[in-house]
């Protein structure tokens, strides 16, 4: 589920806008300050594009040529993949041991308990992709960005202008907002089935878990926040003890009961409506 890219309209002066797909998702970017609208910002905007596409190529569940479908069919070893692979593969072992196994590449067949499990890096790759391409922007100088990737959100804002505007969706009514974050450099990720219904997975049963509708977290590496988040849902009823844990700045927690439960220590979570 979607967070919503920065709330500046599109007639606020000096935000520029670029919009396209790839990854079965659309790719926002807002730039605004020195680059917005000259050659080097739309090169920029091209590299991010060019980037997300090659990591569509290697990275695709769903194309049979890609390197993550021939690993998956043993027909190259983890060794013999490009070295982009085997840190993804790296970070999800790293996530699955952090959560427990709730989080995992390896997903179980929840109507064959203990069969063969099939790979699906896809919790790790969308947020990892965005934040090594966001690279690209944070070359150009005094200039700010923020980048949507499906609704996970990197971006960076100079100390002497405005923090971007994030705003978290209500998962229970997508067109209200809930929560606002105003955000200088960080990231914003959010794990749900408010769009794409119950394609999250507790990885320890192969089922959807029950009893939350959305998690939200907020922090310094958008590879991580998107992990964090997704990991947070398959817990479910953990998830809030769990985020405790994390090191992440804050995040927020919808339950199935529509309950709202914050973990914000910085307090960088507005809800709508609150002071």
């Amino acid at each position: 589920m979607p967070t919503t890219p920065p709330a500046e309209p599109e007639t606020v002066p000096g935000v520029h806008r670029y919009v396209e797909h790839v990854m079965g998702m659309p790719i926002s970017l807002a730039l605004r300050g020195r680059h917005a609208t000259t050659a080097a910002g739309r090169a920029a905007w091209s590299a991010v594009m060019t980037e997300l596409t090659a990591v569509d190529l290697a990275f695709s569940t769903y194309r049979a040529d890609s390197v993550i479908s021939r690993l998956a069919r043993g027909e190259v070893t983890l060794e013999q993949c490009p070295p982009e692979v085997r840190e993804v593969v790296a970070l999800g072992e790293e996530a699955a041991e952090a959560s427990g196994g709730a989080f995992s590449i390896f997903l179980p067949d929840p109507a064959a308990s203990g069969g063969p499990r099939r790979l699906d890096p896809s919790g790790v790759v969308k947020g990892w992709a965005a934040e090594r391409a966001a690279r690209h922007l944070a070359l150009l100088h005094d200039t700010d960005f923020c980048l949507s990737a499906g609704g996970d959100i990197t971006c960076r804002a100079a100390s002497g202008s405005a923090p971007w505007r994030i705003g978290i969706e209500d998962p229970h009514d997508p067109a209200r907002v809930l929560a606002v974050v105003p955000l200088r450099t960080g990231a914003v990720a959010t794990s749900g089935t408010a769009h794409r219904g119950a394609h999250l997975v507790d990885a320890r049963t192969g089922r959807p878990p029950e009893g939350i509708a959305s998690v939200t977290v907020v922090g310094t590496s958008l590879t991580w926040a998107d992990i964090d988040a997704t990991a947070a849902y398959a817990l479910s009823e953990q998830a809030v003890a769990w985020l405790h844990t994390r090191p992440i700045h804050s995040a927020l927690v919808v339950t199935a009961e529509r309950k709202i439960l914050r973990v914000d220590p910085r307090s960088t979570i507005a809800l709508a409506g609150h002071t």
